[in-house]
């Protein structure tokens, strides 16, 4: 069966970016997805989200915007000042490729259209090229994509290259749309979405009238369930009622364990294998009996108390050989909850009974349970979340007993409790070189929040980060520069940080109407990327729930 015109899905998108409305753009795209088999459904469903590979690979097609500058250039005949003119009219890297593709000089000996599997066999082809000659190999493929490609294929190619969709398709109206092309209903679809992870995996099982027959299985992993944050013990206590658990909330990198046959793997948040990153999570439950999937956390501790975070980021990051960082940042993998055990799914167990499964697989493994009370009053919440910091650790997850593992949500049965006023997972969207010791060196960072598919900044700062992180940031920070405006730098949404500050205010100064008052950057979270970041939703309900609120002028 040939493949798809990639035209189809590009004239798609089109109109879905063209209308506001969410119900039209779940039928404008549900109308093109049932024409088309599971294998281009995964290729259009993966584009449509703004992705070139599935989510968790280890290899990225994603390309660089000195490289798409490049083949531009080279295939349209444009000069640097016609890109960066465009550039600044648009703001947008797909937008500068349809405009200068209209006046492509440059042409392929024979015109076929571009089809979806064309698409999938050059993303592979990207994915696969490393090391030297990679970057050749990239430029190459991406120009024979570019001379094949109208001015509105391009304009999307570009976008999916980038990661830069900005659609308005968020991924629950993609998934809407999935379920409405192939007959899936809503409990269904969300489901098969959250235990196989990517969007192009789950359009390609609707096709082929599969997904509601996914189930849990070893090494693939699934969307973590999130903890809806509170403010204090109090609104914790009222959102209960009744008794319920009180875990420590510990400052590591959130991880599944997956054990089968023997063989033991780590996932991420991002449900990226990390598994060569955690030689002793590994080691810790090759003896342990049967198959079974674990949620918990990789915790930098030693001596009985967790160590900083920051030495286990220097492990992930590969900034020191591996042992040097062992030795430093040695990890015990604290286990809290369990999704399968022995052939069988576990998520919609009560936790209570999890937890009995779990004891049963991390006993007598170097791992451990993670520490929990029981707790139902404002004070017992208060005083569990007092002794968790005292131990140095960040608050308190709440859990409801009877709760269900719901895979890829906030709230409902988890709460948690921090020091700060809240934290936010914000992305850097702008950055500026700073002033006296930090002259010379990108320190100043303005980031963002979502907004449906846009981003909205939300704040800026410039405390948090030790010298060498700074350092660090200032080199990822030049690699991922869209335009550089001399001391200041508009950069690709790329890198996440957990930001905590001491109020919300609402603030002209920033497109979302909010600021963050006193914000410092917590942590670089490596673990996650610009899809985990939160909502102007968050914002807007930490806002609300403050006592004294300061609206700016």
């Amino acid at each position: 069966m040939k493949s798809a015109p990639f035209l189809g899905l590009a004239e798609a998108l089109e109109r879905v970016r063209g209308t506001p409305s969410k119900k039209e753009k779940v039928a404008v795209v549900s109308s093109y997805l049932r024409g088309l088999g599971p294998v281009d459904a995964t290729v259009a469903a993966r584009i449509a989200s703004g992705r070139a590979s599935e989510r968790g690979s280890k290899d990225e097609a994603q390309v660089g915007y000195s490289t798409l500058l490049d083949v531009l250039r080279e295939v349209t005949g444009a000069s640097e000042g016609d890109v960066s003119k465009s550039y600044l009219k648009h703001g947008d890297l797909g937008e500068v490729a349809e405009e200068l593709l209209a006046d492509k000089k440059a042409q392929t000996l024979f015109a076929e259209e571009l089809t979806l599997g064309d698409l999938d066999e050059a993303f592979a082809r990207l994915r696969s090229a490393k090391g030297h000659g990679s970057a050749s190999a990239k430029k190459g493929t991406v120009k024979s994509l570019l001379l094949a490609a109208t001015p509105l294929e391009g304009k999307y190619l570009v976008k999916a290259l980038t990661g830069e969709m900005r659609t308005g398709l968020v991924t629950g109206l993609l998934e809407e749309a999935i379920a409405a092309a192939y007959g899936l209903s809503k409990e269904e679809a969300a489901r098969a979405h959250m235990v196989l992870g990517d969007i192009g995996a789950f359009a390609g099982r609707a096709a082929a009238g599969t997904a509601a027959s996914v189930r849990i299985q070893p090494f693939r992993p699934v969307n973590f369930m999130l903890a809806e944050p509170f403010a204090t013990a109090h609104e914790i206590s009222e959102r209960f009622g009744r008794t319920v658990y009180a875990e420590y909330k510990y400052d590591g990198v959130r991880a599944q364990v997956h054990r089968s046959g023997g063989d033991v793997r780590v996932y991420s948040r991002r449900l990226e294998e990390i598994t060569s990153s955690f030689p002793e999570i590994v080691a810790s439950f090759r003896g342990a009996p049967g198959d079974f999937i674990l949620d918990g956390e990789a915790v930098p501790f030693a001596g009985g108390r967790p160590l900083p975070f920051q030495l286990l980021q220097r492990r992930l990051r590969r900034m020191e050989d591996f042992e040097e960082a062992a030795k430093k940042a040695p990890v015990t993998y604290f286990a809290f909850d369990i999704l399968f055990r022995e052939g069988e799914e576990t998520v919609s167990l009560p936790l209570s009974e999890r937890r009995r499964l779990l004891r049963e697989v991390v006993a007598g493994t170097p791992a451990r349970l993670a520490e929990s009370s029981d707790v139902r009053s404002e004070e017992e919440v208060q005083a569990a979340f007092r002794r968790s910091r005292e131990l140095g650790y960040e608050g308190l997850v709440v859990k409801d007993p009877a709760g269900p593992y719901a895979m890829g949500k906030r709230g409902g049965g988890w709460a948690k409790l921090k020091e700060e006023l809240d934290t936010l997972d914000v992305v850097i969207v702008a950055a500026e070189y700073g002033h006296g010791k930090r002259a010379g060196v990108i320190s100043d960072y303005t980031f963002a929040v979502r907004d449906g598919g846009e981003l909205k900044t939300v704040g800026k700062a410039y405390s948090g980060l030790t010298d060498k992180e700074i350092d660090e940031m200032t080199r990822r920070l030049k690699e991922i520069t869209v335009k550089d405006f001399g001391y200041r730098r508009q950069v690709r949404p790329e890198i996440v940080v957990e930001v905590a500050f001491d109020s919300v205010q609402r603030s002209g100064r920033h497109d979302s109407g909010y600021a963050l008052r006193f914000p410092r950057i917590k942590r670089i979270r490596t673990d996650k990327g610009p899809s985990d970041i939160d909502g102007i939703g968050e914002v807007e309900r930490i806002f609300s729930g403050q006592k004294l609120k300061v609206d700016e002028a």
